[in-house]
């Protein structure tokens, strides 16, 4: 049997090390990546701010893939023909080569079993003037956050010559998620400006389309800190507060402009907000990956949804807000319409907002898009892996593993300064991932399993968490018992 996986970011490179593990030689395993590198993206941030280099979050994949015996191909899919064509009878992945001794060569690659964990496209392009090579940086991925460095290096070098600058973080379109990333770099830009004795010359104003700060994306939450049961919007601007960081929510921008940015309120009022450097986190949307059936007719919207990420087993029923339940969610990730296709992590398409979805008088959508990264990613990459090596092994699908957002827990810890004796983090603990009201009717969730607290041992923790799992994702000694 063969199992090809498309992408090798925490879900992909997750699925493929157990798929290998359990399946062994006798079955084949292939990845496809356009990328020669595996990245460790929640350190990003600290790239971002100078602490960690390019080569401290990434490594090559070809090695580690070559001494687990995974095939390799350093390429972008670009089709999925499920049925085959007229001349393949099976199912098979169309590629393009990005490696630079192959580009321009094409591929077709054929599979009993597909896994898409193809991740996220970076849709700059949907706001105006916005990204690298533009008007702001990204974090969003190492070669990004080395370019956020630089562009931050020069802010600082000016507030040194006792000039004021002004930083602007967040997010970037109406419905962009990720705030949890913007919101690590902001808070890691005020520690190092205060390190610096700097923070007088700085005046640092965080623009989300969260409706309240600390919404994430996940609806917010309420969380035990110290013995008290308080909201992850008190949590997020008191942290706010005593970093002097101003805030603009329920904001959507639309354009950005050299040093000025334009966005839009929920209340339909244009506004801009000056600044000298700018990070702003782009939306999201799935790969430009065509589907077509046995005949050569385009199946596209069969397999994915209008945002391109891939439909799975979930209910997307169109429903009010107020009448979504957990149960829509996905629980084993395979395609209905095909049961030998999976989608991994953020390449599946959730069934609906996390966070009630808000439109202006204008009709502007101005609300997070549901978050799918970290923990959850890599625990839906290892259920599918083992499903599909348990069915390969007795003929037989069965579903054993399970992993809905509904009801699963998470673990994030946000960097809020990285130093070994002064460093913070903020470590937060939700569970479950999406709100069970009818189970939780009072907070929603398992208060006693969703706790937030900050200070010098999450920056510890973090950093722990930095290595163990790069130890884990390059097939070191028991890396398979490194929870996801």
């Amino acid at each position: 049997m063969k199992v090809v996986v498309l992408g090798a970011g925490i879900s992909g490179h997750t699925a493929a090390a157990f798929l290998k593990k359990k399946l062994g030689s006798k079955h084949e395993v292939v990845v496809v990546s356009p990328s020669q590198y595996y990245q460790w993206v929640p350190s990003n941030i600290w790239v971002g701010v100078g602490k960690m280099t390019v080569d401290q979050v990434r490594f090559k994949l070809e090695k580690v893939y070559n001494r687990w015996g995974i095939v390799f191909k350093q390429a972008k899919a670009t089709a999925i023909y499920p049925e085959g064509d007229t001349t393949i009878d099976k199912g098979f992945v169309e590629i393009a080569y990005t490696s630079p001794d192959k580009i321009g060569h094409t591929e077709k690659v054929e599979y009993d079993y597909l896994v898409n964990a193809t991740g996220l496209k970076l849709n700059f392009e949907a706001t105006e003037g916005l990204g690298p090579g533009k008007n702001s940086v990204s974090v969003c991925s190492y070669d990004h956050a080395a370019h956020a460095w630089e562009e931050l290096q020069k802010s600082i070098g000016k507030m040194k010559q006792g000039q004021k600058q002004r930083f602007l973080i967040g997010t970037g379109h109406p419905a962009a998620t990720c705030q949890g990333a913007a919101f690590e770099y902001a808070l890691n830009i005020a520690f190092i400006l205060k390190q610096l004795k700097l923070s007088h010359l700085a005046e640092i104003t965080w623009i989300s389309n969260e409706y309240e700060v600390g919404d994430f994306g996940m609806g917010g939450a309420f969380v035990k800190r110290g013995g008290y049961i308080t909201s992850t919007k008190v949590f997020t601007e008191s942290v706010f507060a005593e970093n002097n960081i101003n805030w603009i929510k329920r904001a959507g921008v639309k354009k950005v402009d050299p040093g000025v940015c334009h966005y839009e309120t929920l209340d339909g009022e244009m506004h801009s907000v000056e600044f000298d450097f700018a990070m702003l986190i782009p939306a999201f949307s799935g790969h430009d990956i065509k589907a077509f059936n046995k005949a050569g007719d385009e199946i596209t919207s069969l397999l994915f949804a209008p945002n391109k990420f891939m439909k799975v087993d979930a209910d997307y029923t169109p429903k009010n807000f107020e009448e979504w339940s957990i149960n829509d969610w996905p629980q084993t990730y395979q395609s209905p319409f095909y049961s030998n296709i999976y989608a991994a992590g953020i390449a599946f398409a959730p069934p609906h907002a996390i966070s009630k979805p808000m439109k202006s008088p204008n009709g502007t959508l101005i609300a997070p898009a549901p978050p799918r990264t970290g923990m959850p990613s890599g625990v839906i990459g290892k259920i599918i892996a083992l499903n599909i090596a348990e069915a390969i092994k007795s003929g037989k699908m069965e579903h054993r593993h399970k992993a809905s957002m509904g009801r699963m827990g998470a673990a994030c810890i946000v960097s809020a300064g990285y130093s070994m004796t002064k460093g913070l983090g903020a470590t937060m603990t939700v569970s479950p991932v999406v709100p069970d009201w009818e189970k939780y009717p009072e907070w929603g969730r398992n208060i006693n399993a969703t706790v937030g607290e900050i200070g010098l041992a999450g920056h510890w923790i973090k950093l722990f968490l930095h290595y163990m799992f790069l130890h884990k994702a390059k097939g070191y000694p028991f890396w398979w018992l490194v929870p996801e």
